[in-house]
């Protein structure tokens, strides 16, 4: 399993060692909270008292105006993102739609993993239809058709760029939250949220600062941002841009803030169903960490179930194995969405 792994996923050879950058522009982009102007001379601290002000009001974080120009022609959904970056094909949030007939109000948002091309989970959405089950597939950002020009990979949604790592997930939060705005627009009231690798931790996010989120099936859980990016096989190339500059711990600290770790206990307060899947063998979402996620979620008592797949992380999408994980979704989400 481990040799068809690292077979797996060494097949790309595009992947690039950026250089280390702190990215307090992208931080300032943001404008919630303001950075700390007192930091220019301390990047570091600058990252440190932003992050921190951001978790204490993470509501405000993530808040956002809802698109006013919601374009739906054919089955594809696009609309102007609200967490704009500067980036014309960036800033256009694309959406394909698959809609189950009998429904029942019962409609889901799909986040892929990272890298993800424009066809990365067509055939779950088409599968969730075969469940009664609508489906609104996000294209998250730099990804597919937001990619800009200059890259042939998402490498601006995950970087050694601290700031435009945290500008990028949450943009891709807001988006994910603006299709939950469409879908209520067709009259669906029975929403959920689907993510797998990043998309899950993007999703995880997504549904503990949305209530109108009842079901959140994550695909692949892990509870640092960091720490996979630390310490997975995929991911490599990144960590390198960090050598020298910061270590995992502080690294964990500055990217806090689009962790799940940080927003758990926020499941306390609703009443979220949560499918949390994980592989025994997985060399990105180490299986240390997404045992984390399990012992937390029984901890706090917080409803969920998990669903095992005996492979490794790119293994899950090699046949038995995508079908016993893409099953394992959908069933769950016929039965309590």
């Amino acid at each position: 399993m481990d040799r068809w792994e690292r077979k797996l996923a060494t097949r790309d050879t595009n992947r690039m060692v950026r250089p280390f950058e702190w990215g307090a522009e992208w931080l300032r982009a943001i404008g919630f909270p303001p950075y700390p102007d007192e930091c220019n001379d301390d990047a570091a601290g600058g990252v440190s008292r932003f992050v921190a002000h951001a978790l204490a009001h993470s509501d405000r974080f993530y808040a956002y105006d809802t698109p006013p120009d919601f374009d739906f022609r054919g089955n594809l959904l696009t609309f102007t993102s609200p967490a704009r970056s500067g980036c014309p094909e960036n800033d256009r949030a694309h959406a394909l739609w698959f809609p189950a007939p009998r429904s029942n109000g019962r409609a889901l948002v799909i986040l892929p993993q990272w890298n993800s091309g424009a066809d990365g989970h067509v055939g779950l959405a088409k599968l969730l239809n075969r469940f009664g089950i609508s489906a609104l597939r996000l294209s998250m950002a730099y990804h597919a058709e937001r990619m800009p020009p200059e890259l042939q990979r998402a490498d601006y949604h995950v970087s050694s760029n601290v700031g435009r790592t945290i500008h990028a997930s949450r943009q891709s939060v807001i988006d994910a939250r603006a299709c939950l705005d469409w879908l209520e627009r067709q009259g669906y009231r029975r929403l959920g949220i689907l993510g797998t690798s990043l998309g899950s931790c993007i999703a995880f996010i997504a549904a503990a600062h949305d209530a109108r989120v009842r079901l959140g099936i994550f695909n692949h859980v892990s509870m640092f941002f960091s720490d996979v990016v630390w310490t997975g096989l995929s991911t490599q190339n990144v960590r390198h841009g960090f050598d020298g500059r910061v270590s995992q711990d502080e690294l964990r600290e500055y990217w806090s803030i689009i962790s799940p770790a940080s927003f758990i206990k926020q499941f306390q307060k609703r009443d979220v169903r949560s499918l949390l899947i994980w592989a025994r063998h997985d060399s990105t979402f180490l299986p240390v960490y997404s045992k984390q996620v399990l012992d937390a979620f029984r901890e706090l008592g917080l409803p969920h179930e998990v669903f095992t797949l005996p492979c490794g992380h790119y293994t899950t999408g090699q046949f038995p194995f995508n079908w016993m994980d893409g099953l394992a979704m959908c069933r769950f989400a016929a039965r309590h969405l």
